[in-house]
């Protein structure tokens, strides 16, 4: 097969493939066929000739000793040492002899079989490629366009080379799409269906949406001189954010929610008005789980687990601190991972006082 590597480069260029991708998949579709046609009990090569640009299939023999079983007559697996070193004088015991065989005598049948081999080898291999790019997406941003609604609500979204599904659950509460919708979404997991090949699902209900939407809005996280610490949502209702800033002239919540709330109210109006909390992330546990049950005023938090906190607050703060329908500690112990236990102040003349007090906090928390 002559100007192999020329078929081989316009193949590449034309799936966008590399050069030795392409090249190793004609060898493995070339000795695939050579099974097919010659038989599956002998051993196949195949190499190009970069000079000659052409394609060569050989026949593997192992070379045996003179005396060993498995030489027969039926066997073309196997040769002896004495008819190996006819060939080649200084070959031995173990090596491997190779026959070539001529392409020219595969016939139209043979020619064809390779072509579907070939066909479906580079098709894995594109197949691959688009998996693996992504697959390395997962939690990015992306957008396209609504093709099909189905009757279960599952979305399909044209997404460049592949049409993703964004399931109902993981539409906002209340949303609905059309086709010819341009939908922003994030990419939630990829994977392979045995009936329906590459599956790449797409999420707006993700905490991992909230985040590409602030990146987008928000400069300072673009640009990485705000850090997204944590984040939670519910989705439609109410979302927590946990902030650090790594520029000593920057505010990281005041940065993030802009002037007038310009940069949260855009975000929030692509989730449906569902209201975000930007909080200042600490790395000492209490002072975050206290920042985070915001807007209740937290009087004294206790770590008694890995996983769960005790919060001591007065009796007016409780409903604060639980929100409408448990959402605001629910929110919480989702973005610091720790449960939370609600514990109130007994109203003594004491603790009355310190309530009153306005250095109690500073205090408590050291500033």
């Amino acid at each position: 097969m002559s100007k192999i590597l020329d078929i081989i480069e316009s193949i590449a260029n034309e799936k966008g493939l590399a050069i030795n991708e392409v090249k190793d998949t004609v060898i493995l579709a070339l000795v695939n066929t050579a099974k097919r046609v010659y038989g599956r009990e002998y051993e196949y090569g195949a190499e190009i000739n970069q000079e000659t640009k052409s394609l060569k299939l050989y026949q593997k023999v192992i070379v045996l000793r003179n005396d060993a079983k498995e030489l027969s007559e039926e066997n073309e697996n196997f040769i002896s040492l004495q008819a190996a070193k006819e060939v080649d004088p200084d070959i031995e015991v173990g090596d491997e002899l190779t026959y070539e065989l001529p392409l020219d005598n595969l016939g139209r049948t043979a020619a064809a079989t390779l072509q579907r081999e070939l066909e479906f080898h580079i098709q894995r291999l594109l197949e691959t490629k688009i998996f693996d790019k992504y697959k390395s997406m997962v939690g990015r941003r992306v957008f396209g366009s609504v093709v099909r609604v189905d009757h279960e609500e599952n979305t399909y979204i044209e997404v460049n080379e592949v049409r993703a599904i964004m399931p109902r659950k993981s539409r906002i509460k209340g949303e609905k799409f059309k086709v010819g919708d341009v939908v922003k979404s994030v990419i939630r997991k990829v994977f392979i269906d045995k009936t329906q090949g590459i599956v790449v699902e797409l999420s707006r209900t993700s905490p991992k949406f909230l985040e590409a939407l602030l990146q987008l809005e928000v400069p300072e996280i673009k640009d990485e001189m705000i850090e997204i610490n944590a984040s939670a949502r519910i989705p439609g209702e109410r979302a927590k954010i946990a902030l650090t800033s790594l520029h000593p002239n920057i505010d990281a919540v005041g940065a993030t929610v802009g002037t007038r709330g310009i940069r949260i109210n855009s975000v929030s109006k692509e989730l449906h008005g569902e209201n975000i909390d930007c909080i200042e992330y600490s790395t000492i546990p209490e002072i975050f789980i206290s920042r985070a049950l915001s807007p209740a005023i937290i009087s004294n938090v206790k770590i008694v687990s890995e996983d769960k906190a005790v919060v001591t607050l007065l009796p007016d703060q409780k409903s604060k601190a639980i929100g409408k329908s448990g959402i605001n500690i629910r929110l919480t112990s989702m973005l610091t991972g720790y449960e939370i236990e609600l514990v109130e102040l007994e109203t003594t003349t004491e603790s009355t006082n310190e309530s009153k007090d306005p250095n109690a906090l500073k205090n408590l928390f050291g500033s």
